[in-house]
């Protein structure tokens, strides 16, 4: 019964990674990408950093994808004219490292799971985002493995036109889902991924891209995610002069803030960007049904700026030189317990016996 159960498991788990070849992947985070045709393309990390400094918007985003796609294109719609160039990756290290749990040591007296002589041998541990009727072209230009193009458009099916006459095919689905930022006027930076060796597919993390555009309000794209067809995750840094916080759940479960705090200053990259935006507000939110995905996020200031950061407690076992401070209790009270009852014993050997008392012999009878 056991092994029959590990075989399902195991057979649910290959399904659900060989679904994750054959479906396309034609939302990620914030935009859509779309890959050649009869190709796959995944994008199995994405993170973002959205600053706001209250009159303009910085989004920088890197996309680790996989797959068979040599080529493919990613939309992004934004609410008024973009500038893009390349980011730098040592961005996100940074903010890994400012965002990182603190660790604090809880210790306890008696053992647990993991201590002696509760350990399992078994377990292995871990080292562990126009022209009328038609698009029109604002700007192109290579930066590293993209070709970036800035469009307008007033009719979705013209960009479809427009990709597809550059190589790329634009699912139905997907020209219906830009009709509300057409509506609103917003324009489109549309990214052709392309790796630098010919033929070779899209594999790794990509160079971050790096958006910048005016915003009245903060505000992260996600409409275009609700045509994924698995669920979705979404990982976002958001730079500003206060904590930050998203107006709805969009859809997804209510987003969770693992860490809200001002920055200390830094060099490099995350200091160059924070520089009048200190405070950090990082969010994480599942949307388990991408198709209820409602809307774009919009952020604005949160009531207060309350510190949050996540402490993992590190459970230890109290020790004594080295020595379980539970083992050398109890050995101490079972060492004085046998101390005690010898002692007692060698008392009761040396105490004297009194002998019995003579028995007189009894008087014949007459």
């Amino acid at each position: 019964m056991t092994r029959g159960r590990i075989l399902v498991a195991v057979l649910a788990l290959l399904g659900i990674q060989l679904s994750w070849f054959i479906a396309p992947a034609y939302a990620c985070g914030c935009g859509a990408m779309i890959p050649d045709a009869s190709r796959r393309i995944a994008v199995s990390d994405e993170q973002s950093v959205l600053r706001w400094d209250g009159r303009r918007e910085q989004i920088v985003l890197r996309l680790t994808v996989g797959g068979d796609a040599a080529h493919a294109a990613w939309i992004m719609p934004v609410p008024h004219r973009a500038t893009v160039r390349l980011g730098d990756p040592a961005l996100f290290d940074q903010l890994a490292q400012a965002v990182a749990p603190v660790h604090r040591t809880r210790y306890h007296f008696w053992p647990g799971t993991g201590d002696w002589p509760f350990a399992d041998r078994d377990l292995a541990a871990d080292g562990a985002l126009p022209a009328a009727g038609g698009v029109s072209v604002v700007g192109r230009q290579r930066l590293g493995p993209f070709d970036v193009a800035r469009l307008t458009a007033t009719d979705p099916a013209a960009l479809g036109d427009w990709l597809h006459r550059h190589g790329f095919s634009l699912p139905a689905r997907l020209k219906t889902a830009l009709r509300p930022y057409v509506d609103r006027h917003w324009e489109y930076v549309a990214v052709r991924l392309a790796p630098r060796a010919g033929g070779t597919p899209l594999h790794g993390a990509l160079d971050p891209l790096h958006l910048t555009f005016d915003a009245d309000r903060p505000v992260y794209p996600m409409r275009l995610s609700r045509l994924a067809r698995t669920p979705q995750s979404l990982g976002l840094y958001v730079l500003a002069a206060h904590r930050m916080e998203t107006r709805t759940a969009i859809g997804g479960a209510p987003p969770r803030v693992v860490f809200a705090g001002r920055l200390a200053p830094h060099d490099g990259a995350l200091g160059e960007l924070s520089a009048g935006t200190p405070y950090l507000t990082a969010f994480t939110q599942r949307f388990p049904d991408p198709a209820r995905i409602s809307g774009d996020h919009e952020l604005r200031r949160a009531a207060a700026d309350t510190p949050v950061r996540q402490v993992i407690v590190d459970g230890e076992l109290r020790r004594i030189a080295g020595i379980p401070a539970w083992l050398l209790t109890v050995g101490g009270v079972l060492l004085t317990v046998v101390a005690a009852v010898a002692v007692a014993v060698v008392r009761h050997a040396k105490r004297p016996v009194t002998p019995p008392p003579p028995v007189a012999p009894s008087a014949p009878s007459g």
